[in-house]
């Protein structure tokens, strides 16, 4: 009712959603470097939204190309009819997703003092959190199977192109080479995730 009302008067609809997506397997380490990429960009960009949607749609297109390695995964998200309200729940989901087990990159280590070794990457968890404007059936939906959650890839991509995104963040675990994500962190850590 108060949804009806409010499209009635012509108040804005935000909507702020969180994707969890778990990836295992031996060959999931390729999508590290997307990741990492995207961050750097992210940084150099300052925050530029179109920079942050660009590398949305490459992580977006990349999962969408890994969907044989997807494990598990989870959503959430909450509407809103005031831009700030939905602007202090993005900055709540940001400190929860940066405080996740190792979802804190560290783009200022050169690399040379690595280890030429180093273990494969077997798990890794993508977190993706985006406010946008409008209503977007595909991502307000449960997420707990594979056809939904391509179909919700594809409404990320086309929501950049639209110009509908307030705000984009991409967290993912673990956040540097030759960190590991066991099992047992994944559990404690990453509970709410769903079985695909």
């Amino acid at each position: 009712m108060r949804d009806t009302f409010n499209k009635m008067i012509g108040r804005n609809r935000y909507v702020v959603f969180r994707l969890f997506l778990h990836l295992g397997g031996g060959e999931v380490a390729p999508i590290m470097g997307v990741l990492n990429s995207a961050g750097r960009d992210a940084i150099d960009a300052d925050g530029d939204l179109e920079v942050l949607g660009e590398g949305l749609v490459e992580i977006s297109q990349t999962l969408l190309q890994y969907d044989e390695y997807w494990l598990s995964a989870a959503n959430e998200g909450d509407v809103f009819w005031d831009e700030g309200e939905a602007g202090d729940y993005v900055n709540e989901l940001f400190t929860d997703s940066a405080q996740r087990y190792l979802s804190e990159p560290d783009y200022s280590s050169d690399g040379l003092n690595q280890p030429l070794s180093i273990p494969v990457t077997r798990n890794v968890i993508v977190i993706i959190t985006v406010a946008y404007e409008g209503e977007i059936p595909e991502l307000e939906t449960d997420l707990s199977n594979v056809q939904s959650l391509k179909e919700a890839f594809k409404a990320l991509i086309n929501l950049h192109y639209k110009h509908k995104l307030k705000a984009i963040q991409v967290h993912f675990s673990p956040a540097q080479l030759g960190d590991e994500l066991t099992s047992d962190q994944l559990l404690q850590y990453y509970p709410e995730l769903i079985p695909l």
